[in-house]
């Protein structure tokens, strides 16, 4: 996720990139021909392209509009998982009793939501994910998940697995069992649409058409302003082509929040905090520190 902070007009100018370059020279061609040829007759009225402009607006609006709900409901799904984490760690260290023979099962349990988290962010970002969860679970529960096409929901029904075993050794009666299950049933609600998010991108359309025409209308811009503008047309041509081409990258990179770009959901800054308050709530005080930003990007 870029940081508020780093949005200045360099980086914005480096955001858009060699697109932006390549209208700028685009722009200078069509003025000197229009300056030192006497008659290049490719010059248009204003009015078609105001009338294109103003309906490419609304379409890249339309489209950027629906990738930025995307990306929010993304965000949203992991502030729930964030929330229910929490509430999970301290269900398990309260509501399971707390005699000495449970605390290797209560620290087990903890130790298995770091793992989940972890294992869900890769899992979306279709990484590898086992050396990453290797220190929560152990080595051997970890090989055994070598073959197992969805890591983080077999790592939660192992989970079920362990509370189950704690209601039949009578450390949990069934109301308590029913309060930490119902948490096991929000993670794995959010999960869902977690990856309903990434495996069902917005249409091709969404991508390839605004794209497509705000290529043409930048190419199609310095044509139709030089009449009235003429050495100006540059400048103007330039500034409005940066805004088209810049609203096209925008929406293009929010579309698809588990990319692990730039601009996608801190996943890697979220599972931190979250195994930060449960490495607390296991009395483990020297947790890993917060994730840092890279160049105002957090990941």
């Amino acid at each position: 996720m870029v940081l508020p902070e780093s949005a200045r007009l360099p980086r914005m100018l480096r955001y858009v990139g060699w697109p932006l370059v390549l209208l700028l020279i685009w722009d200078v061609i069509v003025t000197l021909a229009y300056v030192y040829l006497p008659h290049p007759g490719f010059d248009l009225p204003i009015l078609p392209m105001t009338l294109l402009g103003s309906a490419l607006a609304l379409f890249l609006g339309f489209r950027n509009n629906n990738a930025y709900n995307r990306w929010w409901e993304a965000r949203t799904l992991w502030g729930a998982m964030v929330n229910a984490s929490r509430s999970y760690g301290r269900a398990v260290f309260h509501l399971i009793d707390t005699r000495p023979e449970s605390h290797d099962l209560r620290q087990a349990l903890v130790m298995r939501q770091i793992a989940y988290v972890n294992a869900l962010r890769c899992h979306l970002r279709r990484q590898p994910c086992l050396d990453e969860i290797r220190p929560f679970l152990g080595e051997a529960e970890t090989e055994g998940l070598t073959d197992v096409s969805n890591v983080p929901n077999a790592v939660l029904n192992e989970t079920a697995a362990l509370l189950s075993d704690a209601t039949r050794q009578g450390w949990m009666d069934s109301i308590r069992r029913t309060q930490v299950e119902q948490l096991l049933v929000d993670m794995s609600n959010a999960q869902g649409g977690m990856e309903r998010i990434k495996n069902t991108p917005l249409p091709r359309e969404y991508d390839y058409f605004p794209t497509l025409f705000v290529h043409v209308f930048c190419v199609l811009l310095p044509v139709g302003l030089v009449d009235s503008l003429g050495i100006y047309t540059p400048l103007a041509s330039t500034i409005v082509g940066f805004m088209m081409l810049a609203m096209d990258q925008i929406g293009s990179d929010l579309q698809d929040p588990f990319e692990n770009r730039d601009h996608d959901v801190p996943l890697t800054s979220i599972c931190r905090t979250i195994q930060i308050d449960l490495e607390h709530l296991r009395g483990k005080m020297d947790a890993p520190a917060p994730v840092r930003p890279v160049n105002h990007v957090l990941w």
